[in-house]
């Protein structure tokens, strides 16, 4: 007689008075139902024992491997606990292989239910190991700090998961009831449509996710705006079907990720890296202050370091041409100097000699198109620095000193006044 069989019959010997005695205190036709809770006690037990051994040897054996700069992969495995569904795994294949064996020629009216349940088991086990899986890859490229591939793989992941959910329901199904996972594929044809409306944000998720990490428009943490929500803030998460952005007054604001590809994305982060940032803005003026300068207007604007030289030049080059004109002493005959010019001329040199204002970028004052609020004189200049606070302040510096300088030039500011 072999081991297998001197083991098979120690093991039903040691069984059958558990069975007799199970039997007997049963109320009639209720005795497989006591042996199957039984049964399923033991063999539970018994898998937790290895399961814990196998666990600990496993876990021991991964600490050798923590260092995530010599073992990054080893070590994004053993953050997603895929050694515990390994241990899982070999744990419940101890028991599919023994149960058997045990239990022979005893409690055998439930042994059909138990082995359903070891197989589903295994394909619970199967569903976490591609779950953790899924997550190992992702700690991996966490570490190596690849955001675009980390987007990349949250839309594959995602997918996978949800048609892992899909395929281990049917199989989980199959095996609990015992049917062809043909019988229940073959009558998903006649809701097709139902299932493609129902995963649109999931296709549409997915398609997004793709696009914009193969593209490397954005990542987790770049400074973003989208004028349709009215939102600017930083990229907290991409998931495959939201995307978390924390805004600057610390709220946290959910949008569909399908919208990072169908809506109006503005990513300052380039900016933000680039140390510089624009300023973009306009003072409007009053038409009816506009005025040719005068010849004591130009002596008094002299005083002005600026543009002291300009005027000196400008001058003496309209006076020339003027010494050839009739009527010669009407002001509005020929060019003239007029206090809008010359501030425009002032604002264009100010912000040149600004040391807070980047040199190697454009630097313009431009007149813009009239409106009804007066006529907007444009500052278009860029920042040398772009953290936020530092950037208001240069902005507000600029304009706090050309705001008063034009009442040098006799300039009026339009505002508006409400009377009450």
């Amino acid at each position: 007689m072999t081991n297998y069989k001197k083991r098979k019959t120690f093991c039903r010997n040691s069984v059958k008075p558990l069975y007799v005695y199970i039997t007997k205190i049963s109320p009639n036709g209720m005795a497989w139902m006591f042996h199957m809770v039984v049964k399923l006690i033991l063999l539970t037990a018994i898998f937790l024992i290895i399961d814990f051994v196998f666990k600990l040897i496993i876990n021991n054996i991964s600490r050798f491997f923590h260092n995530q700069d010599k073992f990054p992969i080893m070590k994004s495995i053993y953050q997603s606990k895929i050694t515990n569904s390994i241990a899982h795994l070999v744990a419940l294949l101890v028991i599919g292989s023994i149960h058997e064996s045990i239990f022979s020629g005893a409690l055998r009216n439930t042994t059909k239910f138990i082995i359903r349940s070891v197989n589903l088991g295994l394909v619970l086990i199967f569903a976490g190991m591609l779950y953790r899986g899924l997550t190992a890859f992702r700690n991996y490229f966490i570490i190596k700090q690849d955001f675009y591939k980390i987007m990349a793989l949250n839309a594959i992941s995602e997918t996978m998961k949800i048609l892992g959910i899909f395929i281990f329901s049917i199989v989980g199904i199959c095996v609990i009831f015992g049917i062809k996972g043909s019988t229940i594929v073959g009558s998903l044809g006649a809701i097709t449509a139902v299932l493609v409306l129902v995963f649109r944000d999931t296709i549409l998720g997915f398609v997004t996710g793709i696009h914009v990490s193969t593209s490397k428009s954005l990542k987790v943490g770049d400074w973003i705006g989208i004028p349709k929500y009215n939102i600017e803030g930083n990229i907290l998460d991409i998931s495959l079907l939201t995307t978390k952005i924390t805004n600057f007054d610390k709220t946290v604001s959910t949008i569909p990720t399908y919208d990072l590809l169908t809506t109006e994305i503005r990513n300052l982060q380039v900016m933000s890296e680039s140390k510089t940032r624009r300023i973009k803005k306009s003072i409007y003026f009053n038409i009816n202050s506009f005025k040719f300068l005068t010849e004591e207007d130009i002596e008094r604007l002299k005083e002005i370091n600026l543009i002291s030289e300009y005027l000196e030049g400008k001058n003496n080059e309209l006076r020339k041409e003027k010494e050839n004109l009739k009527h010669n002493d009407k002001i509005v005959n020929g060019r003239q100097l007029t206090n809008i010019g010359v501030f425009r001329h002032y604002a264009q040199r100010y912000i040149e000699n600004d040391p807070d204002v980047d040199h190697e970028e454009m630097r313009m004052v431009r007149q813009l198109d009239i409106t009804p609020q007066g006529l907007p004189l444009e500052i278009y200049c860029f920042a040398n620095d772009s953290e936020w606070e530092h950037f208001e302040r240069i902005q507000a510096d600029i304009f706090d000193h050309l705001l008063v300088a034009s009442k040098e030039f006799e300039l009026q500011v339009m505002q508006i006044n409400i009377k009450v």
